[in-house]
């Protein structure tokens, strides 16, 4: 419980420092025409800031199932998060639970060693994040290879020049 209360902190702070650095690297560079690597760079920075407020809200998800099955008294057996609507009669035998952080699911466990995943986060969740944590790192992989330059000494789409385009080889360094 003590590292999902430590890492709800972390992911509800990490997309507003990722979407204040796209709309930062937007308004910088992104309006003037031609700059492809910063729209790409802030598109990446967006879907990771997206990602990670959607995990946020699965790692919650988490929590309250967990709270729930922490707590005791009247009503807490069987575990509540595992008493899944149609399958009641396997949550009689649960002696305990489990949280799985990839993909985010709260497990319940049963006496003959199995297991089933109650459905405490919904389905959306991972499949989402998942598609948003891509589209982060496949944009932010076009925005550095768009960023940088050519091989060739063709400069790049943001009009950096290649590293060697400035530097005079052969006969013409001395004005021959």
């Amino acid at each position: 419980m003590l590292f999902l209360l430590l890492l709800i902190p972390v992911f509800l702070v990490l997309p507003l420092a990722l979407a204040g650095r796209g709309l930062g690297v937007l308004l910088r560079d992104g309006l003037r025409r031609g700059a492809h690597p910063a729209w790409l760079s802030s598109a990446a920075a967006f879907s990771g800031a997206a990602a990670t407020a959607l995990y946020a809200c699965g790692l919650l998800f988490i929590a309250v199932a967990v709270l729930e099955a922490e707590d005791g008294g009247t009503d807490a057996s069987p575990l509540r998060p595992c008493r899944v609507p149609g399958r009641e009669e396997r949550a009689q035998h649960v002696v305990d639970y489990s949280v799985d952080y990839l993909p985010l699911r709260f497990v319940c466990e049963t006496k003959d060693g199995g297991s089933y995943s109650a459905e405490a986060v919904p389905g959306y969740v991972n499949p989402a994040a998942l598609a948003l944590a891509l589209a982060a790192v496949v944009t932010g992989g076009a925005a550095a290879l768009a960023g940088r330059p050519a091989a060739d000494g063709t400069p790049a789409a943001d009009g950096t020049p290649a590293a060697d385009a400035t530097r005079v080889v052969g006969p013409e360094r001395d004005g021959r």
